[in-house]
């Protein structure tokens, strides 16, 4: 992004097509994944362990659920919010918030891309 500019990077993130969107969809690796993968990073995918590192629900660790990429969040298992009505909803969650203790290898590609 060029601008310094609060509102600019805000309508940038907003305006940016899915492919860019990937990017900030990125949480920091827990220090033995680091080691083993020599990464700093990496995207988070639905069935993920991660762990909460920021705001109200700091320190629980669970399963991410569903990975939005429109609106750019995560929902994760255990981490709710109660309606007004007395119903409880997945809370969404920044992925910049989380640390991944575990990765989801089932796909074969993802332990390719994170070899590389």
């Amino acid at each position: 992004m060029k601008s310094k500019q609060p509102r600019k990077q805000r309508r940038e993130r907003m305006k940016a097509p899915l492919h860019r969107r990937q990017k900030f969809l990125r949480a920091p690796l827990s220090e033995s994944l680091r080691k083993k993968y020599s990464k700093r990073n990496a995207r988070v995918v639905k069935g993920d362990v991660v762990r909460v590192m920021r705001g109200d629900h700091v320190g629980i660790e669970g399963k991410v659920q569903t990975v939005d990429l429109r609106r750019g969040i995560i929902t994760i298992d255990g981490i709710t919010l109660e309606k007004a009505d007395g119903s409880e909803v997945a809370r969404p969650i920044y992925p910049s918030t989380v640390v991944i203790t575990k990765l989801n290898l089932k796909d074969e590609r993802r332990e390719d891309i994170l070899e590389r």
